[in-house]
């Protein structure tokens, strides 16, 4: 079977976790653990995990001093102000509001790649990332008719501050990717974000009651760490070592109308026409940023 296969099955799965990240994070936060301590929490576990498993699978080193400065400025982006922003911004919005504004992400890496990688940005891309956006919003204006829970502006704006970060984060981390392997890169990158976060989120992690947090939370904070965070950050930094970061963002146009599937199973929503319909300008938005020439298939698949 054809390796690009296995790379759009790791995009899939990374919707998948994400989609479910927006309800379960608002479980675990602010009720029970503030939103930096929880992110504390989530990249000092997710850091173990990938040293934990770089040292039993891969024997790689750093080839040059420069690339730590590359390490930190990923680090920095990709998890310290993403996920800082992120879980602040989500404690104070609703996941309808946020998952809106997360859809501004693949627009920021298509400009990005075109100012930082001079990649061409061609106009299936841009038709692509359109109709995609375009379903996204479609089916999270669908879910908040029957919404009861406001935006918050703050909230809002630092959820947009999250896919800023994010959105650089997956051009930054491209030419890494080139040089290390998946691991490797996730391993530096987490650790160098892991210690940005201690001075915001040792505060609120010190003062959280342990003792009142039901046994529910608990998993779902470690559904975060390994789910979420370990296996979310791999899959997307192995797929960047075969596709380039739009193709790896667009995918973030499928955690809405992912989120609705979630909810239909549990009978939390119900599947309408118009969702269908949506979901279908998502699907064919995805195919159009992922359409390549044969010349540039072929160099993917070698």
């Amino acid at each position: 079977m054809p390796r690009i296969f296995f790379v759009h099955a790791a995009l899939f799965l990374v919707a998948c976790l994400y989609a479910s990240n927006y309800v379960l994070a608002k479980f675990a936060t602010p009720q029970y653990v503030m939103p930096f301590g929880l992110v504390l929490i989530r990249a000092g576990g997710a850091s173990l995990l990938f040293w934990f498993f770089h040292s039993l699978t891969i024997r790689e080193k750093i080839k040059h001093r420069r690339d730590y400065l590359r390490f930190m400025y990923c680090g920095l982006f990709g998890v310290t102000i993403n996920q800082l922003f992120f879980f602040k911004g989500i404690s104070l919005t609703s996941p309808i509001n946020a998952s809106i504004i997360i859809t501004s992400t693949p627009i920021v890496v298509l400009l990005a790649s075109s100012l930082l990688l001079k990649e061409r940005i061609t106009w299936l891309k841009i038709v692509g990332i359109a109709l995609g956006m375009g379903g996204a919003v479609g089916v999270i204006m669908l879910s908040s008719k029957s919404a009861t829970v406001s935006g918050n502006p703050w909230g809002d704006f630092f959820v947009f501050v999250n896919a800023l970060s994010y959105g650089f984060y997956l051009v930054l981390v491209k030419p890494l990717m080139k040089e290390y392997k998946a691991l490797t890169v996730v391993k530096w990158v987490f650790t160098f974000g892991f210690v940005g976060i201690i001075p915001f989120g040792v505060g609120e992690l010190m003062s959280t009651s342990w003792e009142v947090i039901p046994l529910y939370v608990y998993w779902i904070v470690l559904y975060i760490i390994v789910g979420v965070t370990f296996g979310v950050y791999l899959l997307n930094a192995w797929a960047l070592s075969h596709v380039n970061a739009t193709v790896v963002s667009v995918y973030i146009y499928l955690q809405p109308i992912l989120t609705s599937m979630i909810a239909v199973a549990f009978r939390q929503d119900e599947l309408r026409f118009e969702k269908v319909l949506f979901a279908m300008l998502i699907f064919l938005g995805v195919y159009l940023v992922n359409k390549k020439t044969k010349t540039v298939q072929a160099k993917i698949l070698t």
